[in-house]
């Protein structure tokens, strides 16, 4: 397994990727419908223009890479919530893998590879959002060493009212 620069020649996998965790995830969180209704190929043109515009705001996007095969990516960036210094904190935006591959590895050598990058950029920390309920990624951040800080905020999916959670990584002090 490598952990690799996302390149527009991996938009279907990524999309596909990310669909489908989102529906393995997301089931008893998100409604059915709203689930049943992500689309493989839509995702995939979103992928399309987001790798061909290279990389926004310092954003990257890795891919992990099991024998040329992608399996899942991981998005980061500097934070994008308003109470936090940019150029002190990053974000872990999106980390996704397939369904069929939770539990490899590929996640851990996902979330290895953003930390780095992080730490790379001057980073002191960084924050994620995940969604309250989604048992299985809270332990997997918590395992990898993330803390909840205590921040919530309420968000819309489709029309599913949620609450999301912010975790926090010291990468410095």
């Amino acid at each position: 397994m490598i952990v690799r620069a996302a390149v527009p020649a991996d938009a279907a996998a990524i999309a596909a990727a990310h669909v489908r965790s989102w529906q393995a995830a997301y089931r008893g969180i998100l409604s059915d419908a709203f689930l049943d209704g992500l689309s493989i190929p839509r995702r995939t043109e979103q992928w399309q223009r987001i790798l061909a515009d290279g990389p926004e705001q310092a954003r990257r996007t890795n891919v992990a890479d099991a024998d040329g095969e992608v399996v899942g990516f991981v998005t980061t960036g500097p934070s994008r919530d308003d109470d936090a210094d940019a150029a002190t904190t990053g974000e872990l935006i999106a980390i996704y893998v397939r369904p069929d591959v939770f539990g490899t590895g590929a996640a851990r050598a996902l979330m290895a590879g953003a930390l780095d990058d992080f730490a790379a950029a001057g980073y002191a920390q960084a924050t994620l959002w995940v969604l309250a309920g989604n048992a299985r990624a809270i332990r997997f951040y918590e395992r990898a060493g993330w803390s909840p800080d205590g921040a919530r905020k309420q968000d819309t999916i489709g029309d599913d009212a949620v609450t999301e959670l912010r975790y926090r990584f010291r990468l410095t002090g």
